[in-house]
């Protein structure tokens, strides 16, 4: 089954998930780091030249520097970034997770507004009583540009 443990806990990791999409939709770079485990890894294997990122300052000073090269409207705007929960395995203070995302934003270099579709396989913590990400892994699997 995909959705399994306690109920307060899959709402808990919906909304670190949740929160995850908000700090990249206002550009918080405070909101979107509390979503991370101080020991993270951030997989991004889809794009070789950023490989991954080891720990959680690492994590962010990526994250930050790449909010300002994605965006839209010529970077006035920040870019759409929305989650949806596909599956929430919890297992006492360690959980597995699913989501779903649907990225819209302006490619830097060629300006092509892109769209696209992909998802995380995430591994989550109960830390302190609190959720967040320990790993994640990002794929693609649709992607359109215009």
């Amino acid at each position: 089954m995909a959705f399994t443990g306690p109920l307060e806990d899959r709402i808990a990791i919906r909304e670190v998930m949740e929160t995850y999409a908000y700090g990249v939709m206002t550009k918080d770079a405070e909101v979107w780091a509390a979503t991370w485990a101080d020991d993270a890894y951030w997989a991004l294997p889809e794009y070789p030249d950023l490989g991954g990122f080891e720990g959680k300052k690492a994590i962010v000073d990526a994250w930050v520097g790449s909010m300002e090269v994605y965006g839209l409207d010529d970077m006035t705007r920040p870019m759409v970034y929305l989650a949806n929960p596909g599956r929430i395995e919890v297992d006492g203070d360690k959980a597995i997770a699913t989501t779903f995302t649907i990225e819209i934003y302006q490619h830097p270099e060629t300006g092509e507004t892109v769209h696209t579709n992909g998802h995380y396989e995430d591994e989550l913590a109960k830390i302190d009583g609190k959720w967040v990400f320990t790993r994640r892994e990002y794929r693609i699997f649709h992607e359109r540009r215009d």
